[in-house]
């Protein structure tokens, strides 16, 4: 019985002495962890430009159809696609029977011609010389009127007869030059500087009047072709400045709308737009590029990017509330501004954030502020 009493006791001491050392609920101190340097912003609304951006193709500013001016099988092509060519370099020769025949029988024609017209002169001077001298016995009364009308018709016929001559000089004159024009369409150069980007014929096929051999691009002046939403008709002008991006250069431009289509496509419901680029871009067609046109004005949240803390799948801030407590917020994140980045929720202006080595704070802590 004692023992029972002496161990009561000694449990009665140690509840006590416990009760001494127990810590009331809400009475305990929290030690958070003193940031003494952080750089901190306000965070506003800030006016930027609303873009409207669309998928566009780099194409050639010229492009040139190549094809034939007359009939014949091709004789030779002295490119092929990827070439580069010089502008008058030799493309295709087209073999033409008819031509030459055409030119053969022209010069002959001309020939003929000019060979008749020094006969026709030579019979001019003679019926000029009679008519000199029967015109003198007529004078002299040695010859009668009737005899003098005939020779001056005689005359006048000579000059009838080389004046007709000399007209078809100038047509077989004529007729050659076309043939050796015709003549010279067997030989097809390149109107441009550029390259080769299509060939649709080879050796021994028919070439027709109009037909397509090959296509040339100016590689001097590219542009795009943009397809913009219908909702921008009229907004869209010529004039208008852009930002480009190509990816598989790696590049950003500046170009400017040049022309626009205002015919909407009822298919896709969108207008084309033509937009110039920089002459010395180092560029090619086909490319995929986006573009961002400004169609007005808008206030968005824009915060550093060094402000901007990842933690896993997690994108937040660390907003300083007013006690100076450091706490990580979590945000959306918008479109890329320069250095800085759209936030679409999760802060609103007047809130404070630590803008600078943000990736160095610890959520809990306490920013310590000059006094």
């Amino acid at each position: 019985m004692n023992k029972i009493k002496v161990l009561i006791a000694v449990f009665l001491l140690l509840t006590v002495a416990g009760c001494k050392d127990r810590i009331e609920p809400g009475t305990a101190e929290v030690k958070r962890p003193i940031i003494s340097e952080a750089a901190t912003l306000e965070v506003r609304f800030e006016k930027v430009d609303l873009f409207h951006e669309a998928t566009a193709t780099v194409a050639a500013e010229t492009e040139s159809m190549i094809s034939s001016r007359i009939m014949g099988p091709v004789a030779a092509i002295t490119v092929r696609e990827g070439d580069s060519v010089k502008a008058g370099q030799l493309l295709i020769v087209i073999d033409s029977e008819d031509i030459s025949k055409k030119v053969s029988a022209a010069e002959a024609a001309h020939r003929e011609a000019v060979q008749a017209l020094s006969a026709a002169e030579q019979n001019r001077i003679l019926a000029e010389t009679t008519y000199n001298r029967f015109r003198n016995l007529y004078d002299e009364k040695a010859l009668s009127l009737q005899e003098l009308d005939k020779i001056e018709t005689q005359k006048k016929v000579s000059s009838i007869e080389y004046e007709r001559i000399r007209e078809m000089v100038k047509r077989t004159e004529a007729a050659l030059a076309e043939a050796k024009i015709f003549h010279g369409y067997r030989e097809i150069v390149s109107p441009v500087k550029g390259l080769v980007t299509g060939k649709f014929v080879d050796p021994g096929t028919m070439a027709m009047p109009g037909m397509r051999l090959l296509t040339i691009e100016d590689t001097s002046r590219y542009r795009l072709e943009a397809e913009i939403d219908e909702s921008l008709a009229g907004k869209v002008t010529p004039g208008m400045d852009v930002e480009v991006e190509i990816n598989a250069l790696n590049i950003s431009l500046k170009g400017k709308v040049s022309d626009t289509v205002r015919a909407v496509d009822p298919r896709s419901r969108t207008f084309k737009v033509f937009i110039a680029l920089p002459a010395e871009a180092n560029l090619h067609s086909g490319l995929y590029a986006r573009v961002k046109i400004a169609v007005g004005k808008k206030e968005i949240i824009l915060v550093p990017g060094e402000a901007i803390v990842s933690k896993g799948q997690l994108t937040g801030v660390y907003v300083v509330n007013a006690d100076n407590v450091i706490t990580y917020r979590l945000i959306r994140l918008g479109r890329q501004y320069g250095e800085k980045v759209e936030i679409l929720s999760g802060l609103k202006p007047g809130d404070t954030i630590i803008s600078e080595n943000a990736s160095r704070i610890v959520d809990g802590s306490i920013l310590q502020t000059e006094k």
